[in-house]
């Protein structure tokens, strides 16, 4: 009888979400779109235009494509109010993608559904299923933690140095000072200075780890390949590789890998006209983040060096 009415319950519950189609809010939007492009997992460009192919988009990734996050938020207007959002949140958070991280999983749900409250809705798994529940008013969860963000923000460093990494001498003075220049910037109130500084000296510090570690680097599976499928001089690296790699190699942790991408994003807008068609204006909250990803990142390395000597 049990298993009777728990099936009815959930084929009426399945009934529900075909009858009435999520509408989400400009903020809960935003939030989908940090889930999708960070949170759940970091997407590229040729990533996220696959992911929202399969939604039934006939996109493409190629010259002139627009930023990560505008090009996910047009993708998200589309399908708002439309069972492809239902299908897009199930994508996003299904569990099989967070086997041995199911506690995670279940952080990005209920953050989410501290947005998805505002709009009467709320998402919740099920074992394996991930389901979607009206709601007759807002309810807001009182004294719900901190977010990953706050969390990664709160962590302290005592020391930034670069020393004691084995990097080349002329090359650590240069990355020495660059990081006094970013403390400086940041104590200015100059975000994008902050921005731009943080990202080429992470940059810079992996390219030399990458000089003296060259086997390590070259031989990982995400090391990037040209047409001909030969590793990439180390040169023609980008900084999203640099990163993809150290992850792969345990020199940084996940919650180093997942901000360093906001950070690699970031300082894209190094070239004038990116930054005006992506209207992006560096804040202080932007500058903190960077340069707490520079933080960990080097505090990351200094603890994980030792398994690249071995």
């Amino acid at each position: 009888m049990f298993k009777e009415t728990h099936t009815s319950s959930k084929c009426w519950g399945l009934l529900v979400q075909r009858l009435i189609d999520m509408n989400l809010s400009q903020k809960s939007l935003e939030m989908l779109r940090e889930m999708i492009n960070e949170r759940t997992e970091y997407r590229s460009g040729p990533t996220l235009v696959n992911f929202f192919n399969n939604l039934g988009f006939n996109e493409f990734y190629g010259q002139g494509f627009p930023s990560r996050w505008v090009f996910t938020d047009e993708c998200l207007k589309k399908i708002n109010g439309t069972p492809k959002l239902d299908e897009c949140i199930k994508r996003i958070f299904t569990p099989i993608n967070f086997i041995n991280r199911l506690p995670e999983l279940d952080q990005h749900l209920k953050e989410f559904n501290q947005y998805l409250a505002f709009d009467k809705w709320r998402v919740s798994r099920l074992g394996a299923d991930i389901v979607f529940k009206p709601l007759d008013k807002i309810e807001i969860q009182e004294g719900v933690s901190l977010t990953q963000e706050d969390g990664f923000l709160a962590r302290e460093f005592s020391n930034i140095s670069i020393e004691g990494l084995g990097l080349d001498g002329v090359i650590v003075s240069v990355l020495e000072h660059r990081i006094e220049e970013i403390e400086k910037c940041f104590s200015a109130a100059s975000p994008l200075a902050v921005v731009l500084l943080a990202g080429s000296t992470l940059e810079g510090i992996l390219l030399g780890l990458a000089t003296q570690y060259p086997r390590h680097f070259n031989s990982a599976n995400s090391a990037p390949r040209d047409a001909a499928g030969k590793v990439k001089m180390f040169h023609d690296w980008s900084l999203a590789s640099f990163i993809d790699v150290s992850k792969e190699l345990s020199l940084i942790q996940h919650d180093t890998f997942k901000f360093s991408h906001s950070l690699r994003d970031f300082r894209n807008y190094i070239h004038p006209f990116e930054q005006m068609s992506a209207n992006f204006r560096p804040r202080e909250s932007t500058a903190k983040i960077s340069l707490q990803v520079l933080k960990s990142a080097i505090y990351d390395l200094h603890e994980n060096i030792d398994s690249l000597k071995s």
